[in-house]
């Protein structure tokens, strides 16, 4: 038989019988199915092979790189250590205890433990079954024949059920019946906390001075913190307290919120007006502070246990605010410190008015007093929450916001050195988004930047190196974050993105006004003028505040009232920038473009608004005029710098004589009423919409 040819071959490896059995007896042998991670990994590493061999650049690709608000690593873990969670009921002074008389109140059940009300869950159930079971009996004596079938059946039942299972349920039965068991002798056994005993209490620690009875006050102050809640059912009944009233519960919360620092400060010897967490550190090896430890540790960790549980503003700001006073004494407790931290940046963030307030004062406090330890962490983890929060931002939200950047700021200015460390990190990071969405033009990129997360981190270093640009520090952070603000003013240059474009000018003035350095926005302010409104629909859209976005919707980009509106923004933005310079000695070279530009757009403009651009032209001319005349009677070379700069300075801080100066405060007040009067539309058109809806 001669030899086969290459297409024969092929053919019969492919489709033979016996070529085919052999192949599936092989495979198994040496090949093993791999998990789903591992042929994941597999394919990506074949993938990244593929990439490598086709010369392509990963680097160029739009990889996920880390979020803005993933940059920083803190520590969470809240890490168990002199301050764990096994300390719980103070042993208390028996020569103090109450003998309490004949009071009337109503006991102040635990609905939160679940007791109770299981109790009268079980008693119920067990009530319909004893009523069920009557019933059968009753059937079996008026049908005999009934309750025959019934045994047979039973029987039958009993032959097919799994004992396994079934003692499995008896066990787990037996535990639920215990455990009941267990929380209502717990209910019974627990020691009645009265209002007569607060007071006795009370009298005894703050007129008498004796902490004798401070271990008794500090359990039922655990009790009231804790009530409520799950973890009061997994007290001993010879360590908790049954609170007998409202009164009571809030008698004993009071008096440990006032007086708690007072007295532990008194019988440390502790003046009111130290802040030093050395003071207390100090007296770690002393006899009075191994005595009050472990009442200091009870009154913190039920403080902050109360913290994380109260709803009630009212409350949670008097709490913050007490505890405020008791700093210092965290100090030899580092991982409530942390904890501390972690609760008062959630209330900062969520809390909103004076709870927030509050919250960033314990920040504040925390930070500079333990400085060498927590600044950093205040600091990565405040950064944290307002990134977080910042997402989305509502027309109502939005002073929220800016209460959190400006809190975030002053935390910042505590500490300029480490604090530009951050932001040295977060603005590359910004840097690089803004690099990624210029290269690909992608739709997710795009997306990134144009974002409230995205702005809002810019709006924050904008405002902390405006406030701290004195420090040498910074210097190098402006230059990089104009780069990223040009960056995104010409990535959107479209009538659709004027809301994020008027942001970025407003940046670049407050950059310019903060540091004193020439930032031309000149150009960017005059792309404005030049977007194409189309024609006007007939339907009205809703009401907007750009101030409060930063993308324009579809149905406003047909709008005269947009188009009005860019207008009188490009005016006020070239206001404030002639404003800047209006007394330099090269103000008649900066104005010139922009005056030729302006005259243009005069002629063309809509009529309405021609009166208030020739008005910028007439203050923007008389000012070369001035700068002009006052520049032909100096006698000094433009190379002499000092001269140069103290060019018209006497005039400038002399009220401002320069004609400029009056038209650039009545464009500034018109501005801030213009800003009023557009909320108060959007806030008026929101309530028609809703009592439309209602009628």
């Amino acid at each position: 038989m001669g030899k086969l040819g290459k297409k024969a071959r092929k053919f019969a490896k492919k489709n033979l019988q016996s070529v085919l059995k052999r192949k599936r007896k092989m495979k198994p042998m040496f090949k093993k199915k791999s998990s789903r991670g591992q042929q994941d990994a597999f394919d990506g590493q074949s993938q990244d092979e593929t990439n490598l061999l086709n010369g392509r650049n990963l680097e160029g690709e739009d990889i996920e790189g880390p979020s803005i608000d993933s940059i920083f690593s803190d520590d969470e873990s809240d890490a168990a250590g002199d301050d764990s969670d096994s300390d719980g009921f103070l042993s208390e002074d028996s020569s103090c205890t109450y003998v309490p008389e004949s009071e009337s109140g109503n006991h102040l059940e635990d609905d939160g433990g679940g007791g109770s009300s299981l109790l009268l869950q079980n008693r119920e159930i067990r009530l319909e079954l004893a009523k069920e079971n009557k019933r059968l009996r009753r059937l079996k004596e008026k049908d005999p024949e009934f309750a025959k079938f019934l045994e047979s059946y039973n029987k039958g039942l009993e032959e097919l059920r799994n004992d396994e299972t079934y003692s499995d349920e008896d066990q787990l039965s037996n535990l639920i019946m215990h455990s009941e068991n267990e929380d209502s002798l717990n209910l019974k056994n627990a020691k009645l906390l009265t209002n007569s005993a607060i007071d006795y209490w009370c009298k005894v620690v703050g007129e008498q001075h004796n902490i004798s009875a401070l271990p008794s006050l500090l359990n039922g102050y655990r009790a009231a913190c804790h009530y409520g809640t799950n973890s009061t059912s997994a007290f001993d009944a010879s360590s908790s307290y049954s609170i007998q009233n409202s009164k009571t519960f809030c008698n004993v919360l009071m008096f440990m919120l006032r007086e708690a620092d007072n007295i532990f400060r008194g019988f440390l010897g502790v003046s009111s007006s130290s802040c030093s967490k050395e003071t207390v550190l100090d007296l770690k090896n002393t006899a009075k502070w191994k005595s009050l430890k472990p009442m200091v540790k009870s009154y913190l960790r039920s403080t902050l246990f109360l913290l994380n549980q109260v709803t009630d503003s009212e409350m949670l700001a008097f709490s913050l605010t007490q505890l405020r006073a008791s700093i210092i004494f965290f100090a030899p407790f580092p991982s409530m410190l942390r904890r501390l931290i972690k609760i008062a940046v959630h209330l900062w963030a969520t809390g909103g008015g004076t709870v927030s307030s509050c919250a960033f004062l314990i920040i504040q406090d925390v930070a500079l007093i333990y400085s060498s330890d927590c600044f950093e962490t205040c600091l990565i983890k405040t950064y944290k929450a307002f990134i977080a929060h910042s997402k989305f931002v509502k027309p109502g939200f939005y002073k929220h916001i800016q209460f959190l950047r400006n809190s975030l700021i002053e935390l910042c200015s505590l500490d300029v050195d480490k604090s530009s460390k951050k932001a040295l990190v977060s603005i590359q990071q910004l840097a690089k988004i803004l690099q990624q969405g210029l290269r690909t033009r992608k739709k997710e990129s795009i997306g990134k930047i144009c974002s409230w997360q995205y702005t809002n981190c810019i709006d924050l270093w904008v405002m902390f190196i405006s406030a701290n640009i004195s420090d040498s520090s910074l210097q190098h952070l402006l230059f990089m974050i104009i780069q990223v603000i040009n960056g995104v003013a010409y990535l959107f240059p479209g009538l659709r993105y004027f809301p994020l474009r008027l942001k970025t000018i407003q940046w670049l003035n407050h950059l310019s006004s903060s540091s004193g350095v020439f930032i031309p926005v000149a150009s960017l302010v005059l792309d404005t003028l030049e977007y194409k409104i189309g024609k006007e629909s007939g339907k009205p859209g809703k009401a907007i505040n750009i101030s409060s976005a930063i993308k324009l919707p579809k149905h406003c980009l047909k709008s005269r009232k947009i188009q009005d509106e860019c207008i009188l923004s490009a005016i006020e933005l070239l206001t404030v920038h002639f404003g800047q310079w209006s007394y330099h000695i090269s103000f008649p070279e900066l104005a010139t473009i922009p005056l030729i530009f302006l005259r243009k757009f005069h002629e063309t403009t809509v009529e309405n608004l021609r009166h208030v651009v020739k008005r910028l032209i007439d203050q923007v001319e008389q000012n070369v005029e001035f700068v002009q005349r006052k520049r032909d009677e100096v006698s000094f070379s433009p190379y002499d710098q000092q001269s140069v700069e103290s060019f018209l300075q006497l005039e400038k801080g002399g009220g401002g004589n320069a004609p400029f100066s009056q038209y650039y405060k009545s464009i500034m007040e018109k501005a801030a009423s213009r800003g009023l009067l557009m909320n108060e539309k959007l806030t008026s058109s929101r309530k028609t919409r809703k009592t439309g809806k209602g009628e």
